[in-house]
């Protein structure tokens, strides 16, 4: 296959497919008739050899190739409307533009509802696109135009602009009714002395977490590790388990229910950053982006 017999307007569609994982839904997104877009996938399918994308109960799936193939279209495609774009004016209200941004889980919490309700007023047709991009492979992904923002405390991040959106730090959460919340108003030495007799819960993504309980010698103390945060309040309430996790997020849950323990832990201060590529900084959409967040959702926490 040669890059002469492909039509931009296929890559088009095969990475709205890709991200959306339906073939009618990506029709709609990019202003075409179903069969045209099925059309273009069989296109597509005879040029590269390949089924591209199976079906599923709930849509359609990308082949192997197809995975293989999509971050260097997502890029590709995100150069060409850079350049297209780079003196063009970007109105909010009528633009139905998506930004792809780089959040944990946390970050999705934290951030994603307030920004969200700016957006419903200020640009209710623009889309938001999360995804978890490993950290050795995020400054390419900010540059290639793959993410557009990245969220989170990201000290390996480098050679990218930031803004400080909060200050945070680590708490110990357990439930209300734990003998250790009892001891909250104890000495910091008496605190310290209870934790080595608590037993923890940690979450696998969030290094920072088994950093330092390590730090505190701990590791032999944690019992259970799981993948995400959103299932760490239903364990603590239902067990004598803490979590070590960032205030933001303990501040979530309510105080009926759990309390959110002090302890001067090592470097358990931290900051969460909006991070960038210089490369799309002039870029007008994303500039105004930058501009929302940096007013809007930005709050810097006061020390306890």
């Amino acid at each position: 296959m040669h890059i002469d017999n492909i039509d931009l307007n296929l890559l088009r569609l095969f990475d709205a497919v890709y991200q959306i994982g339906n073939v009618s839904r990506a029709a709609e997104r990019l202003n075409l008739t179903q069969p045209t877009a099925s059309q273009g996938i069989a296109r597509l399918r005879l040029l590269l050899d390949d089924a591209l994308f199976e079906r599923t109960s709930g849509g359609v799936r990308p082949s192997p190739r197809a995975q293989r193939l999509a971050p260097a279209i997502r890029s590709a495609l995100a150069t060409i409307e850079q350049a297209f774009s780079e003196d063009e004016r970007f109105n909010p209200v009528q633009s139905h533009r998506t930004f792809n941004l780089h959040m944990s889980d946390i970050g999705e919490g934290r951030f994603l509802p307030a920004l969200m309700a700016l957006l419903r007023t200020q640009a209710p047709h623009v889309r938001i696109e999360t995804q978890y991009v490993e950290q050795a492979l995020l400054a390419d992904a900010l540059d290639t135009g793959r993410v557009n923002f990245a969220f989170g405390f990201l000290p390996h991040l480098k050679g990218t602009q930031n803004f400080p959106l909060l200050d945070d730090r680590y708490v110990v959460l357990v439930r209300r009714s734990h003998v250790f919340a009892q001891k909250k108003r104890a000495k910091a030495h008496a605190l310290g002395v209870a934790l080595g007799k608590l037993e923890f819960v940690a979450v696998r993504t969030h290094a920072d977490t088994t950093r330092i309980l390590r730090s505190l010698r701990l590791e032999d103390r944690l019992r259970l590790t799981v993948e995400h945060f959103t299932v760490l309040p239903a364990i603590v309430r239902a067990t004598d388990l803490a979590a070590v996790l960032p205030y933001e997020m303990a501040a979530m849950y309510s105080s009926d229910d759990y309390a959110a323990i002090e302890l001067d832990f090592p470097m358990a201060r931290f900051t969460v950053s909006l991070h960038w590529s210089k490369r799309f900084e002039s870029e007008p959409g994303n500039r105004w982006f930058h501009q929302l967040v940096m007013n809007s959702v930005a709050k810097p926490l006061a020390n306890p």
